[in-house]
C-alpha cells in the first residue's frame, strides 16, 4: 500500500550557515592559490537538525509504485569518477554468494554499464541495481534479507559504507555542490554547499518519482538529528574539522529552537505533530 502521508513543498524558510574553511586556503580548481583563494561551506542548518532517517526495509515506498522494495536502487549508481569506480570494484571483489544475491550475474556479464554519453553505472539486472539483495534472499543482512551487498559487506567488515558503496549511495540524501564564488574585488572562492538532496537532485526526472522520502513525513521519524546521524558521511565530505564547527553551530540552533522561531524541516515538523 502506498503512503498516505503528504509530501511537503520542496522550497520554503531555511536557516543557512556558511563559513571559511577552518583548515585553511585552497587552491581552487586549476588555479596555483596565488590569488589566497579560499573554500568556504554553506550548509542547510534545516536539513541537518530534521529527523530524516532512511527507512529502506521499514516504511519505504520505492522512488516507483511498481518496485516498491527497490528503494531508490532501481536505476543503479552513477559513478562519480575513476576512484570511485576503482573502490567500489575492490569491494565488488570481496563478495561472495553468500551475501550477494546477483553474485553469478555479476561475475559473468560484469556490474558496471557504459552510457551513450561515456558515464559509467552500476549495471541494473532483474529491474534494479545488480547489487541489490531483494527481500527473502541472505536473511540476517537486514530485517528480511534485503538490501545492497556492498553495505551487507561493509557491515561484516566493521567499516563504514562509504568505503563500499559508489559515492552517490552513502552520499545521498545529502547533496553536496560546488559553485565558484567572484568577489567585486575581482577575487573569487570555492563554496561548497551542503543540502537536502531533494527530487530535484535526480534532474528533471526527479519529479516523476512516485514516492521520495526527504520531504515524506513517514521518514522523519529519527531520534538523531541528520547531522548527528550522518556524522561520517558529513565529516568526509567537509573535514572533521568543519564537521566540529557545524555540529557545534547545528546543537546551538536546536537549543535555541526553544525559544526563537527557526525554521524547522516542515516534514520534520508534520511528523512531530503525527506523533
Amino acid at each position: 500500500m502506498r503512503s498516505s502521508a503528504v509530501e511537503t513543498p520542496l522550497d520554503g524558510a531555511r536557516t543557512w550557515l556558511e563559513f571559511p574553511d577552518p583548515a585553511g586556503p585552497v587552491a581552487l580548481a586549476g588555479g596555483d592559490g596565488s590569488d589566497g583563494a579560499v573554500q568556504a561551506f554553506r550548509c542547510d542548518i534545516t536539513w541537518l537538525t530534521s529527523s530524516w532517517t532512511c527507512v529502506f526495509g521499514r516504511g519505504c515506498q520505492g522512488i516507483y509504485a511498481d518496485r516498491p522494495d527497490d528503494g531508490c536502487c532501481t536505476l543503479g549508481a552513477h559513478f562519480s569518477d575513476t576512484d570511485d569506480e576503482e573502490r567500489v570494484a575492490a569491494a565488488a571483489g570481496q563478495l561472495t554468494r553468500g551475501i550477494w544475491q546477483y553474485h553469478e550475474a555479476g561475475r559473468t556479464g560484469g556490474w558496471v554499464d557504459t552510457e551513450e554519453d561515456g558515464t559509467r553505472k552500476t549495471r541494473v539486472a532483474d529491474g534494479a541495481c545488480v547489487f541489490l539483495n531483494r527481500p527473502g534472499f541472505a536473511p540476517g543482512a537486514f530485517a528480511d534479507g534485503a538490501g545492497c551487498a556492498l553495505h551487507v559487506l561493509a557491515q561484516l567488515e566493521g567499516v563504514e559504507p562509504m568505503e563500499t558503496k559508489p559515492d552517490v549511495c552513502w552520499q545521498l540524501p545529502v547533496r553536496r555542490h560546488y559553485e565558484t564564488v567572484e568577489r567585486p574585488d575581482g577575487t573569487s572562492y570555492l563554496l561548497v554547499t551542503i543540502s537536502e538532496y531533494d527530487r530535484r537532485g535526480w534532474g528533471p526526472g526527479g519529479h516523476d518519482l512516485d514516492w521520495y522520502c526527504t520531504g515524506n513525513p513517514e521518514a522523519h521519524v529519527a531520534s538523531e538529528p541528520v547531522f548527528r546521524a550522518l556524522r561520517p558521511e558529513v565529516t568526509e565530505l567537509i573535514g572533521e574539522d568543519a564537521y566540529d564547527l557545524l555540529a557545534e553551530y547545528c546543537e546551538q540552533v536546536l537549543a535555541a529552537r526553544r525559544v526563537l522561531p527557526l525554521a524547522v524541516h516542515p516534514a520534520t515538523d508534520e511528523a512531530e505533530e503525527y506523533r
